[in-house]
């Protein structure tokens, strides 16, 4: 049968795969258990304006509070599946009267008997009846417990997956909140720039006067500041629609974002500790979630399994009936109970149940191969960040040292053009690199905040 092969085989192999150390060599010469995934958010970010987002996101978000009452719905499905091994019992009471013609069977035998002697049948007949009656399927090949069982296997996953999306919104508020404290410090460039390229214009107008250039720079040097001037819009609008996407997040309307952005590029890093790779499997929602879909779906194979043996259903009931209300609590006359048991099995046309049972395996094997792929995703998610992280820390030590540069050229630039000792191409072309190189620097600064909220995010961290 498929699913004795997936079980007998498919799960060790996956088991040894996942416990295997041939991940990347960054990931694997980490020997320190220390994980940043174990730190609580409050304590991995420090900012306290992102601090009150995260706060409000993880209360507000509409989606998390959708995902909440999925929950809900699972933890109901796991009571209705514990009742259906418990006995139904249904309590019932019914009233009734019947006449049958004379010259009829009934009619004739009741025409002829007496209730007691002197005493016949009254007509019409009346019917009275108050009792309780219970239906129980018996559980013999445990197909109702293991039915509870996956269950509870699933709530439990949809809880392991509450958890991955409060790791998931935590990093989107973060990574937007850091996007708009980018923006800004762009925003602030650029105004500088315009001081700057303003300065420049004017120098450039004396030069003309004096006549020393030309009115082409004069000209080159006004539609570099009406450039920069609109560059200011479009950071505008970026900086509207990043606070309008935090707002979503935390599930209010528009409205500013509360934020400091003084001294962006000297944000410190923080310290991430990858711990070892192990650890994934534990920290990681978005794993422990597959991993319980599995085992659930191994659950449902063994459901579909027992429909195809014989069910033993067992039906009682006990109560009172009577012809009047006035005899009905005389006992024992009134008193009436029954006892059976079905034991049925299926033996034509069961196309159905092994409908059910190869849907069954084939979901569980679509589970193995979701549980692979996920714990594929979070090591390579690690590695690149490890990567990541490395490698933006030195390119952002190269840029800032290319702004140093850029920043003096300008200087050096203006007062060469005053000396008629450069050409005003080298100085736009000046003050055009340093705006882009400073752009960079910002955007590389993003990059690193966003790759320490990503690090924490891939270790799993953030929904504990």
């Amino acid at each position: 049968m498929i699913a004795l092969v997936v079980n007998a085989c498919a799960i060790p192999e996956l088991a040894e795969k996942t416990a295997r150390t041939d991940v990347p060599e960054r990931f694997n010469n980490v020997q320190d258990t220390t994980n940043t995934a174990q730190l609580n958010w409050k304590e991995y970010f420090t900012d306290e304006n992102l601090i009150a987002l995260i706060d409000t996101a993880l209360s507000n978000n509409q989606e998390l509070n959708i995902t909440l009452q999925e929950i809900e719905i699972a933890r109901n499905e796991v009571s209705a599946k514990k009742g259906e091994y418990l006995p139904f019992v249904n309590l019932g009471a019914g009233m009734g009267v019947d006449k049958v013609g004379r010259y009829t069977r009934n009619g004739a035998l009741e025409a002829n008997t007496e209730i007691e002697p002197g005493r016949e049948f009254p007509e019409p007949l009346g019917d009275f009846m108050v009792g309780a009656y219970a239906t129980w399927e018996v559980d013999i090949w445990r197909k109702l417990r293991n039915s509870k069982k996956a269950a509870l296997t699933r709530y439990l996953a949809s809880i392991e997956g509450k958890n991955f999306m409060v790791t998931n919104l935590i990093a989107e508020v973060a990574n937007s909140y850091y996007e708009l404290l980018a923006l800004d410090n762009q925003l602030d460039i650029v105004n500088q720039n315009i001081q700057i390229q303003t300065n420049a214009l004017e120098i450039v107008k004396v030069q003309k006067e004096a006549a020393r250039t030309t009115e082409l720079a004069v000209r080159k040097f006004e539609a570099e500041v009406f450039k920069t001037k609109s560059l200011q819009f479009d950071i505008q609008q970026m900086i509207i629609e990043t606070e309008n996407r935090i707002n979503f997040l935390i599930g209010r309307y528009p409205q500013p974002i509360t934020r400091s952005s003084q001294a962006f590029s000297d944000l410190a890093l923080n310290n991430v500790q990858a711990g070892i790779p192990s650890q994934l499997l534990i920290n990681r929602p978005d794993i422990r979630e597959a991993e319980m879909t599995l085992a659930a779906a191994n659950l449902d194979i063994q459901v579909a399994r027992a429909n195809f043996y014989p069910s033993l259903d067992l039906n009682a009931g006990v109560g009172l009936n009577a012809f009047n209300a006035k005899f009905l609590f005389t006992a024992p006359e009134s008193l009436l109970y029954s006892l059976a048991g079905d034991l049925v099995s299926p033996l034509i046309n069961r196309n159905a149940i092994k409908a059910e049972y190869q849907n069954a395996n084939a979901k569980q094997i679509q589970a193995i191969f979701n549980y692979e792929r996920t714990i594929l995703q979070a090591y390579l998610e690690v590695t690149n960040q490890l990567s990541n992280i490395d490698n933006l820390s030195k390119s952002f030590d190269l840029r800032r040292q290319q702004v140093e540069a850029l920043t003096e050229s300008i200087n050096i630039s203006t007062n060469l053009f005053r000396s008629a000792r450069a050409d005003y191409m080298e100085v736009l072309l000046t003050q055009r690199d340093a705006l882009e190189s400073r752009f960079e620097l910002v955007e590389t600064k993003m990059q690193q905040m966003h790759a320490i909220v990503n690090m924490y995010k891939a270790l799993g961290g953030g929904w504990n």
